[in-house]
């Protein structure tokens, strides 16, 4: 029997190459997913053949309980979260409820059906927040400087206390940024790779962005979920910081967007206070020796390989978008006025 793996958040950027990773070591995938109005499985689609989804909801303890008792995996990677940082403001109480109570009812339902079901808890940088030390290491204090660091905080705590508490093989990955082509257009790597392709291919003018001298660690999300599926094969349980030790500004990451397309950054970028947060996080940087040294996790993409292969999926998105609408007005091409009849 192949072995059994539980990804709650598998419709998001790192479920779906978590997904991939698992299926390509001989895994059966399950998914959690919430059962919604519309749903969005576009990042799986390429999947559904492969892996079940199931009904269940981070809010909802019984269909959690229910949904591990059906499958007995041997790994659970919880993914699930409010996970975009400005949202966090505008609802912090949902957020707390999803991304710091729904790590406790993951753990509960562990700790009641299966103590021995190997957990992984999605752990973030922001966790950091107005950061103690440079680099951030698995020892440094957390200072969050946003409800959802605050929550995050939370469900990292809460899974180090299940794991002392109950001998529940738990870990969590502290994982700095980590972007793809999947990666949401909200977050401000995709909104600058999305909106680089739609100026160079004249359907957009100019880019609205926040605080540009933010500082960040960025990688590659389909390195990123090879160390979550590591930390699970060891003989014991603990955390790590994954990360690639070096830092870039939203700046340097315009500039080499707009670069890629033969484009000046200046020409089209503009600066809107209303973007900026709050509690700025200024800097991150992790320390990723821990994760080098004891699992062997290495990131094979640089920060400028992943910038351009961000740009280039997104041409390719927004041409076929400009294409296919230029199929579709061909097909039904505008009704005569009535001087024209």
């Amino acid at each position: 029997m192949p072995p059994a793996a539980l990804i709650t958040g598998i419709t998001g950027q790192d479920g779906a190459y978590l997904a991939e990773f698992l299926l390509s070591r001989g895994y059966e995938v399950h998914g959690m997913v919430r059962r919604a109005s519309t749903e969005n499985f576009e990042r799986i689609g390429h999947l559904t053949s492969e892996i079940t989804l199931h009904q269940a909801d981070l809010l909802d303890q019984l269909s959690i309980i229910t949904l591990v008792r059906d499958i007995r995996p041997r790994e659970i990677y919880n993914l699930a979260a409010q996970s975009f940082v400005p949202t966090s403001w505008l609802q912090p109480l949902l957020t707390g409820e999803f991304t710091a109570l729904g790590v406790t009812r993951m753990l509960e339902a562990v700790r009641l059906v299966d103590p021995k079901i190997r957990f992984y808890q999605a752990s973030s940088s922001e966790m950091f927040g107005d950061v103690r030390e440079e680099p951030q290491t698995e020892k440094t204090p957390f200072w969050p400087r946003s409800p959802y660091g605050v929550a995050k905080v939370y469900g990292h705590w809460i899974t180090v206390n299940y794991r002392e508490s109950y001998d529940i093989f738990a870990c969590s990955g502290i994982l700095f940024n980590h972007e793809s082509p999947r990666r949401g257009k909200e977050f401000v790597t995709r909104k600058v790779t999305d909106s680089v392709a739609r100026i160079k291919l004249g359907v957009q003018d100019k880019l609205y962005l926040g605080n540009l001298e933010a500082m960040r660690d960025w990688g590659f999300s389909g390195d990123y979920v090879r160390a979550m599926w590591m930390m699970l094969q060891q003989d014991r349980p603990d955390d790590y910081v994954v990360a690639t030790g070096i830092k870039h500004s939203v700046r340097d990451l315009v500039e080499l967007a707009f670069r890629h397309v033969d484009l000046d950054w200046q020409d089209h970028v503009e600066v809107d206070p209303k973007l900026f947060r709050p509690a700025e996080v200024n800097t991150l940087r992790g320390d990723a020796n821990k994760a080098r040294e004891v699992l062997g996790w290495v990131p094979s993409v640089s920060f400028a390989e992943l910038v351009q292969m961000m740009v280039d999926a997104d041409l390719d998105r927004v041409q076929h978008e400009i294409d296919d609408q230029k199929r579709a007005a061909a097909f039904n091409p505008p009704a005569p006025s009535p001087s024209e009849s």
